[in-house]
């Protein structure tokens, strides 16, 4: 199989992406609303479907027996991410 040229049409030589300098992507800005309070409401967004799911028998009959299950499995991991997030770990500004 052929290789292809190392040069454009016009005869100009192209470069690597790995030989060119790269800038430094501008950093986001902060979010207006507190990393907890956000868990904190995924977290009654999950009790809340769990609850529905319980209340409503068609949400856990049959095929769907394990939907209750995914509500009790997103409100544990909620739980675990709000105590990493409320020990000050998580924090954007000390990723990198």
């Amino acid at each position: 199989m052929r290789q292809p040229s190392a040069s454009r049409p016009d005869g100009a030589a192209t470069t690597s992406s790995a030989a060119r300098p790269t800038a430094r992507p501008t950093e986001p800005e902060p979010l207006p609303w507190r990393t907890t309070r956000v868990v904190l409401w995924g977290i009654g967004l999950w009790a809340l479907a769990l609850a529905l799911t319980l209340a409503v028998p068609a949400l856990h009959a049959g095929d769907r027996s394990w939907w209750p299950w995914s509500c009790v499995a997103g409100i544990v991991l909620g739980l675990l991410g709000y105590s990493y997030v409320r020990r000050g770990r998580g924090n954007a500004s000390d990723a990198l």
